[in-house]
This record gives structure tokens, C-alpha cells and sequence, in this order.
């Protein structure tokens, strides 16, 4: 223990090693929530720079130490349980802005840089970055594309792999990778940027992102329809079919409606985001078109609507994964409102939202005693939907019980094959990820 404390320590330094039985409670929960034992693991590891970071890696392979990379260890309990590690490297200490280009809407940070800091920075220059992740207070860049997440912004900018311009990151065997934008070729044939993006970092451990960022709006408003299912169904399609350009739109389950003190029946958030003529305008043209269906409506300005989106994405995710179960869901966008309806009459008091454009959504099941045949049954409803369900985070002897990623598709061998050629000893995330990988 003492010998690979010291040669962690000659490459990161005394104060970037830190032995687990010296971890506090706080700091070795999420960690726990990843793992069904600790018994392995023996340091937590900060590497300063990216040659560090390469440093660390190269003797996790020559001594075939088993990493669990993370950053600020936000979403740790996604995903599969990893297998026995020996370490867990964070980027937290890879925090620093490289370049941020105003004209051409770029900025290139570091793996470890906060979210949150990233969108004060842009603001200060009128820009942001068009990716609203959970946990924004603490997540990192590169824990936002390694687990892919955004939510509802994907209906207007795309998902998380869209906005990647540049990518470098860290193999299993400790070479150093870039792909994308200030380089002059891609590496071994692989688009990585895609690769990369919600791989839960079993490729390899990024340390360096260069994003797409936009121009903050002028105006903002939220646009809140409920009634019949039918009459929301035809609201939706509407939207979808018309010219209006709405930022995010979002459909709420009855519950999810009843907790946010909505409605008592299931719902739709329309959010315009533009000019403020043009917000004004599409907000109306909303309200006509729910007042012509027969729905209740309600018009948030944008003092009240970002508390509104705030709430709703902490009803989503503010629960403890000793006490939930949250599941991502992805059906085909016409499906969603059918869809959203039955989860609720299979599991009562369960809240679900799914973002419209691409049908992706997420489903909350309230207490830990949810049996895995409910799960079983509401995979089978998303998938006779076109969709999938994947679950997200529950206790550690719930994921146990199921398989968690419940990929039904044909490319696991071909996931098998890029793992291996990325991380042969399979080293990175040990089997975090879909099929065991």
C-alpha cells in the first residue's frame, strides 16, 4: 500500500492522493453508490494536468489496476455497478479555461471545469452554453457528455454530442487523444466525439472539450397546457407540425403536474426563447391554439418561469437513490402522450416527463420496495413503443436484481469490439456500462 501510495504521489503530488480510509463519510458516499464493495479500492486520486492524468493511467495499466473515473462525482449512481476497482481518478483538479473564442462561439475548458462556472463565464460575454444537465451546481463538462445529459434544451439545440466541436481524453494505456476541432486529423477511422458522448467513461477518461456555445435570448417565456390526453395529444402535434420555434417542449405526467401545483391532469410546457416580439407572439399563438382544444392555460413570464424549470427538474432528480428509482425512458416522439398515460396507470404515483422533439424522458418511482417486475413491465411498454428504458439510479441491491441498461438492440458485439480496442484490460468502468462492458 505504502509503495503505491508513493508512486501515485511522485506523479500528482503528496495533496493529490488520498488513502480511502481517510475519506470522510461525505466523500466516499457517492462513490459507494457506484459499487456494490469498497473492500478494493485502495486511493482517490487528483491529477493536476493532463499529463498527470496520463501518468496515473499508464502505471493503473502496467500494475492493471481497475479505475472508476469521475469528476465531481455528481452522477455516480448512474448507470451499472462497476466491478471491483482500485482506483478513483478524479478530473476535479482539470478546471481550467483554455479559450474562450466570443466571435466564433467556441469554448475550449478542461474536463473538471464546473458547468455552472462555464455558463457565468459565458454569460458575462452574452453567450451560453445550450445544455441544461442535472445537478448543474456540481456537474463537471466532462461528466456531462460522458453520461450524455441534457434534458429538455435537446428539442431545440440537439443532444450533448452536437454542441462538440474538439475532444481530448486519456486511453487505458496512458496515451494522450484529440479528435475534432484544432486538429488536423480523427484518430484510428472512430468518430470520438460520439464515442465518447455517454460512454460513462469505459473508452477512455476525457480531459479537454472545446463546445459550441450560442447567444443568450432576448425574452423568454413558458406556455403551460393541461387537460384530456387526447386534447393534449393534438396540442402536441400541433406544435410539432407548425412554424412555431419553441426552445423546449416538455409533456408531464399527472403527478409530476399536481407536485409542481400545475394541474390535476397531464400536462405541456412550451418554452419560447428569442426576441421578445417573437416570444410574445408564439406564446399567443399557444394559448389560442390550447384555448381551441379546450385547455386549461397558464403564461409564465421569464421572472417565474425559470423558478418553474427549476422545480421541475428537482422533482425529477432531488430524490436519494436510497429512496427512488429513476429510470431514462425513450419512446417515439408520437408515442409519448400514450405512453405517458399508461406508466401511470402501471405504477400509481409515479412521475414522468418526456421531452416531445426526441421522445426521450424520465420516470421517477417513488420508494425503494418498486419490484423489478414493474421495471420489467414498463421496458416492455417503451419498447413496444420503438423506445427503451434504462434505469438510471436505484439501491445497490435493487440494480443488483436486473439488468440496469436492458439494451434490447444488435450493436453489443460491436460495443465489445470498440472497448476492446480502447481499453483491452478493460481497466476503465468495469462493466458499467450496457451489456457488462
Amino acid at each position: 500500500m505504502k509503495a503505491v501510495a508513493q508512486v501515485l504521489e511522485n506523479i500528482v503530488g503528496v495533496a493529490g492522493v488520498c488513502a480511502w480510509d481517510t475519506l470522510t463519510e461525505t466523500e466516499r458516499s457517492p462513490i459507494l453508490q457506484a459499487t456494490p464493495s469498497s473492500q478494493s479500492i485502495t486511493y482517490l486520486v487528483y491529477p493536476n494536468t493532463p499529463e498527470e492524468l496520463a501518468a496515473v493511467m499508464l502505471c493503473a495499466d502496467q500494475n492493471r489496476w481497475r479505475v472508476l473515473p469521475c469528476g465531481r462525482k455528481s452522477k455516480l449512481h448512474w448507470g451499472g455497478l462497476v466491478d471491483a476497482v482500485n482506483l478513483v481518478i478524479s478530473t476535479e483538479r482539470l478546471n481550467r479555461l483554455i479559450d474562450h473564442a466570443i466571435g466564433d462561439l467556441t469554448i475550449t475548458a478542461e474536463a473538471g471545469k464546473k458547468f455552472s462556472d462555464v455558463q457565468n463565464l459565458l454569460g458575462q460575454s452574452g453567450q451560453f452554453l445550450a445544455i441544461d444537465p442535472h445537478y448543474p451546481d456540481q456537474a463537471t463538462l466532462g461528466g456531462i457528455i460522458s453520461t450524455a445529459d441534457t434534458r429538455a434544451l435537446r428539442h431545440r439545440y440537439h443532444s450533448v454530442r452536437d454542441m462538440i466541436l474538439g475532444i481530448s481524453f486519456v486511453r487505458s494505456d496512458g496515451q494522450l487523444v484529440k479528435a475534432g476541432g484544432r486538429v488536423v486529423k480523427n484518430v484510428a477511422g472512430y468518430d470520438l466525439m460520439k464515442l465518447l458522448t455517454g460512454a460513462y467513461g469505459t473508452l477512455g477518461i476525457i480531459t479537454q472539450v472545446t463546445l459550441r456555445v450560442y447567444p443568450l435570448p432576448q425574452a423568454s417565456q413558458t406556455v403551460v397546457l393541461s387537460g384530456q390526453p387526447d386534447a393534449i395529444a393534438q396540442a402536441a402535434q400541433t406544435f410539432l407540425n407548425s412554424a412555431l420555434t419553441p426552445t423546449a417542449i416538455e409533456v408531464l405526467s399527472t403527478q409530476v403536474m399536481a407536485d409542481l401545483n400545475l394541474g390535476t391532469e397531464i400536462g405541456l410546457l412550451i418554452q419560447f426563447q428569442t426576441i421578445f416580439e417573437s416570444v410574445k407572439e408564439q406564446a399567443a399563438r399557444s394559448l389560442e391554439v390550447g384555448s381551441a382544444l379546450g385547455l386549461s392555460s397558464q403564461l409564465y413570464p421569464e421572472t417565474d418561469e425559470a423558478t418553474l424549470w427549476k422545480q421541475l427538474r428537482e422533482r425529477m432528480m432531488g430524490v436519494s437513490p436510497n429512496d427512488a428509482i429513476v429510470c431514462k425512458i425513450g419512446v417515439k416522439p408520437s408515442e409519448a402522450i400514450a405512453v405517458l398515460t399508461q406508466i401511470e396507470q402501471l405504477a400509481k404515483n409515479s412521475g414522468a416527463v418526456i421531452h416531445l422533439g426526441s421522445g426521450v424522458g424520465e420516470l421517477v418511482l417513488e420508494g425503494a420496495m418498486t419490484k423489478t417486475f414493474m421495471i420489467q413491465e414498463l421496458r416492455s411498454l417503451c419498447q413496444n413503443a420503438g423506445g427503451y428504458l434504462s434505469v438510471l439510479q436505484a439501491p445497490i441491491p435493487f440494480k443488483q436484481q436486473i439488468d440496469v441498461w436492458g439494451y434490447a438492440g444488435n450493436a453489443l458485439d460491436l460495443m465489445q469490439k470498440i472497448k476492446t480496442q480502447f481499453d483491452p484490460n478493460s481497466l476503465l468502468s468495469p462493466r458499467r456500462f450496457v451489456g457488462g462492458i
